[in-house]
This record gives structure tokens, C-alpha cells and sequence, in this order.
């Protein structure tokens, strides 16, 4: 089940004696974890009816043994089993060797007073293994894999208008793309935003730009841009501003470069018909990234995306072999390819 079924069900009180929480968003294994430890009233690690296992440095052996206690003055035990590798096909060689069949004999007859919540913060398990297959078996199924651009949007949509806010199109989209559409980080800016606004019932980009911290590879982002557009003064400015930031040449150099080279790759994986879901799959990146990187390639053909990233190649091999002063050359590439990108 996902997680909104997930926190009804708890409210109700409808507990099963074991979960699986299996998924890499940390923002919705956060939600569950703390549904959890409210409803049994759990306050501190030291609660006599609660218990917190890393597998990577305890034994099955303990975690079983905890599970077939009676509850101490309560209806229910809660054990936590974190970073349980022996469900996965990684091999461990630093941590102790787990008994995993203690663990499948547990499965198949579960203490009912206890509850047995497992934290998979993992994107697949070793369905080979039979500790896997007994446990998905047993367990109620929790999913918090990462949510798609349009369940982002959704969820976040949803969290504005119960502030009784809202946000127009242009600084949501600004939200996002300087969240990178992290679940995490975009509910930790949102509450600040929410936070700062008050009795205000819009949020509007001025909030949003002033509240959202930019990250080097946002302001590389809006250089591209720039430099695109052929709008030399405001990359350079931009490129001043980082410079007296402390930012080297060098490593903003480098961004400038890996994002030059994913709006080539777009551009090429594009040509040959892939979407922006096998291009994020291809490149192993955030499918977020590809959707900006294919509008902003989407108006240039490949020849000067080619001919963009060869001169940041060759800018870049001159940078390092100390031919030319750094600044000079950057700005020397700035101007020049504004200039082209204006014909």
C-alpha cells in the first residue's frame, strides 16, 4: 500500500505484526516511521516496549529475541529493523554474518503483541532469497519509492492549499527546479516559505527567490541560460558575483562543462526518439534534470551544441595548462559565444 493508506490504517489502529517499509524516499520513511512512533506513545529510545535494531551491527538472534517478549505493562512491542542488507544481493563483508533462517521461522508464526517494522531504504530486494520471499509473504507492504514529477507536484499543490496559501506558476516552478525536486528538501524549504509568509495568501518568486537557497550548479544553470540566450552582461555578472563568492574559475568551469554536456547528450538521445523517462534512465540522472535540460536544448540544433562544447573543452584545456589567465578566458568564451548565439 502507499503511504497516505498506510497513515489511515495506523490511525485506526489496525496493526499487523510485521511490515516492510521498502523504498529510497527518505521524506515519506520519515512519515511512516514517526505515524509509527505516535501512535504507540514512544518518547524516548529507552521506552521498555520499544526497540531500535541497525542490522549492520546486531544479530537476528537479538532482534527475534526481542520480538517473542511479552509487551511490559502494553498491549504491543515495537521493534525497528534498520538497514536489513540480507534482503538485498549486497554483500557485506564488514558486517556479521545473520542467521536468516531464525528470521523465516519467526515469519511463519509471528507473536501477534508484537509489531516488526523492517526499513528496507532500498530500490529492489533479492527476490532469489527465501528470507525475502517469506517476508513479503508475512509482511504489509509499505511503499515510499521516490514519487513522480506529477505526484511531486501534486503532493506539494496539496501541502500549500492546506496552509491556506497559494503559490502562482511562476515561483512553483522556480520552487521546484531550486529543490531539485527533492521530496526532502522541498518540504524543509516549504515550511520556511510557509513559515514566512504568515497572514500573506500568495507566494510569489520574490519569496521564493529570497527564501530558496541557490546551489552553485542552480547559478551554473542560469549562466547556461544566459549564454544561450546570448545575454553576455548578465552571465558575467553572474560569473562576478560567484568569483567574489569565493567560486573558482576552474570549478565553475567544470559545471558549466557537465551541464553543457547533458544538454548534448539530451539533444542526441532526443534525435533518435527517446523521451525524457529513457533519457533519465540512460544517463542514470533525476528525470527532473532531463525535462529542464530538453527545454532549454529544444530551440538549438546539434551542430552548435557540438560546436558549444568543444570550445568548453578547449577553454577548459587551456584553464588547466596555465596558457592564458583563467578570468580572461572565461569571460573571453562568455562574450564570444553570446555574440554567435545572437546571429
Amino acid at each position: 500500500m502507499n503511504v497516505q493508506t498506510a497513515l489511515q490504517t495506523l490511525k485506526q489502529q489496525e496493526f499487523k505484526p510485521v511490515y516492510l517499509v521498502l523504498g529510497t524516499e527518505d521524506y515519506l520513511q520519515k512519515q511512516i516511521r514517526q505515524a509509527f512512533l505516535d501512535k504507540f506513545k514512544v518518547e524516548a529510545d529507552d521506552d521498555l516496549n520499544f526497540m531500535n535494531f541497525d542490522m549492520e551491527t546486531t544479530s537476528l538472534e537479538d532482534v527475534i529475541g526481542e520480538a517473542e517478549t511479552v509487551p511490559f505493562f502494553g498491549d504491543y512491542r515495537l521493534i525497528f529493523v534498520e538497514t536489513p542488507y540480507f534482503l538485498t544481493a549486497e554483500k557485506k563483508t564488514s558486517s556479521i554474518e545473520q542467521n536468516t533462517d531464525l528470521l523465516v521461522d519467526y515469519l511463519k508464526n509471528p507473536v501477534e503483541s508484537t509489531v516488526l517494522v523492517f526499513f528496507a531504504n532500498y530500490e529492489k530486494l533479492d527476490e532469489r532469497k527465501k528470507v525475502t520471499k517469506q517476508l513479503k509473504k508475512t509482511a504489509e507492504l509499505i511503499e515510499v519509492k521516490p514519487l513522480s514529477e506529477q505526484e511531486t507536484r501534486r503532493y506539494i499543490q496539496q501541502q500549500v492549499e492546506q496552509a491556506s496559501v497559494r503559490m502562482d506558476k511562476e515561483a512553483f516552478e522556480l520552487f521546484l527546479r531550486l529543490t531539485d525536486m527533492e521530496l526532502s528538501k522541498m518540504m524543509r524549504e516549504l515550511e520556511k516559505i510557509l513559515l514566512f509568509s504568515g497572514s500573506e495568501t500568495v507566494v510569489t518568486v520574490e519569496t521564493v527567490s529570497s527564501l530558496v537557497p541557490k546551489s552553485l550548479e542552480h547559478n551554473i544553470f542560469d549562466m547556461t541560460n544566459y549564454v544561450l540566450k546570448g545575454q553576455a552582461d548578465l552571465a558575467l555578472r553572474l560569473y562576478d558575483d560567484l568569483h567574489l563568492q569565493g567560486e573558482e574559475t576552474i570549478k565553475i568551469n567544470a559545471i558549466l562543462l557537465s551541464q553543457l554536456r547533458l544538454l548534448l547528450q539530451s539533444k542526441i538521445l532526443m534525435k533518435i526518439g527517446y523521451q525524457q523517462a529513457n533519457i533519465a534512465e540512460t544517463l542514470s540522472i533525476h528525470p527532473y534534470r532531463v525535462k529542464l535540460a530538453m527545454q532549454q536544448v529544444r530551440s538549438f540544433d546539434e551542430k552548435t551544441v557540438v560546436n558549444l562544447f568543444d570550445e568548453l573543452v578547449e577553454m577548459d584545456y587551456q584553464i588547466k595548462s596555465g596558457k592564458m589567465d583563467k578570468e580572461l578566458l572565461f569571460q573571453l568564451f562568455v562574450l564570444k559565444t553570446a555574440n554567435y548565439m545572437k546571429r
